[in-house]
């Protein structure tokens, strides 16, 4: 029998360079542990899941904002409406305030006489707003009787 035969050692399970292989092979050798790929996963997701979640409370604000500025522009455009439909003895100015009363049959009237400037009889109609006519001619309300 030769020494080879009598190796109790099998050649596929020893190497000729150690340092290459993914695995400990003595006793002072660093530990390696195998990744626990349930955690790395469970990581993962949760980062994902709250980078989604604030990307999407940002757009919610920004719908909210949209929204809000919409709300805004419809309301200038009933104002609007409403005062072109009133009577006004006068072509009103980009830019300048004027002042919306309703008489007592019901009618609006633009004025640019302000509520406290009528003098000692007082204003002869029910002030309503105070309004300025912006550039795309819609109206701003500047200031709103409580009452209406």
């Amino acid at each position: 029998m030769s020494e080879e035969d009598n190796n109790p050692i099998d050649k596929d399970h020893i190497t000729e360079n150690p340092h290459n292989l993914q695995y400990p092979h003595h006793r002072g050798s660093q530990i390696v542990k195998p990744e626990d790929l349930g955690k790395t996963k469970g990581r993962s997701l949760n980062a994902m899941e709250h980078q989604t979640d604030q990307q999407l409370l940002q757009i919610k604000e920004q719908m909210e904002l949209l929204a809000a500025q919409a709300k805004k522009i419809q309301q200038r455009k009933e104002v609007s409406e409403s005062i072109y439909l009133a009577e006004m003895r006068f072509e009103p100015l980009i830019n300048h305030t004027y002042y919306l009363y309703k008489r007592e049959t019901g009618q609006t009237v633009l004025s640019m006489v302000a509520k406290n400037d009528w003098g000692r009889s007082g204003c002869p109609y029910q002030y309503m707003a105070t309004v300025k006519l912006l550039a795309d001619h819609t109206w701003d309300v500047l200031d709103q009787d409580e009452l209406d």
